[in-house]
């Protein structure tokens, strides 16, 4: 036992090397084609001594004005999508928590299959009930669908964390007088903030690059950037690479830099629902 211990180091440690190349090489050519000249952007062998340039950057501004506002909208759809879906979601995993019934075990499994349901089957049926809340080509009903599509799992995650904490808790917070609200923002809310965090970057990510439901449900005013990115990638004039690697660039950073800052708390708050629930 003692000697396949190494031998199982090796093996962890040549399989996180892999993927840290599969998933880092393409970011890495991209980032770093972004500031090459357009002449050196694919040559082969590739070049890592160059000199930088920001004309990709500047003509990115120059050739598509609408790109920053579409930033915007990428950053509203997804804080409003990330509030309402961690706020439903706690409070859905402190009912599932507390609450032992036959109706919240069937309601639980209902949601986790209809999570299940791939996003296209329910786009086509929500399409025309969009359009006739008036909801076509806004944020709102962005929010709501990205929100409405992770408060499953969500939920679900909150609710192991939520398991962990003892329910003796509330009955002293009970006796003391405290509502179930109360309890919840206290209580419940400071000792779960770890899963909330969790939770939250699930959200980010995928609201800040989704693209099915902004596609059908966006046009011009609430276009999000991964729209802009595909007409930069299907223009009639043709690719600018370096514009369109500038844009991609851009659009990565925000989202890399959130999950490096939350990365200690997401690590440990995947672990500890892992270990507790």
């Amino acid at each position: 036992m003692i000697r396949r211990r190494p031998a199982l180091r090796l093996l962890r440690t040549a399989v996180v090397l892999v993927v840290l190349v599969w998933s880092g090489v393409p970011i890495a050519f991209v980032v770093l084609s972004s500031f090459k000249p357009n002449q050196q952007i694919f040559t082969y062998p590739p070049t890592l001594l160059f000199s930088p340039t920001l004309e990709h950057y500047r003509d990115l501004l120059a050739k598509w004005p609408d790109f920053l506002r579409t930033l915007g909208n990428s950053l509203a759809v997804t804080v409003g999508a990330t509030l309402l879906c961690i706020i439903a979601s706690l409070l859905a995993g402190y009912v599932y928590s507390r609450v032992r019934s036959r109706l919240a075990t069937a309601s639980a499994f209902y949601i986790v299959g209809v999570r299940l349901l791939p996003p296209i089957v329910i786009t086509l049926p929500l399409f025309p009930l969009a359009d006739h809340l008036g909801l076509s080509d806004t944020r709102t009903v962005l929010i709501i669908l990205y929100a409405s599509f992770f408060v499953s799992l969500c939920t679900l995650l909150l609710r192991s964390f939520i398991d962990a904490i003892p329910d003796e808790i509330d009955q002293a917070a009970r006796i003391d007088g405290a509502s179930d609200l109360m309890i919840l923002l206290r209580i419940i809310l400071p000792l779960a903030v770890q899963g909330l965090v969790a939770a939250s970057v699930f959200v980010v990510v995928y609201a800040w690059n989704e693209y099915l439901f902004a596609f059908i449900f966006t046009t011009t005013r609430a276009k999000t950037a991964p729209l802009l990115l595909s007409e930069m990638m299907s223009s009639l004039t043709g690719v600018d690479w370096g514009v369109l690697f500038a844009a991609v660039t851009v659009q990565l950073v925000p989202i890399a830099v959130f999950v490096m800052l939350v990365q200690r708390f997401l690590i440990a708050g995947l672990t500890a629902g892992a270990l507790k629930g």
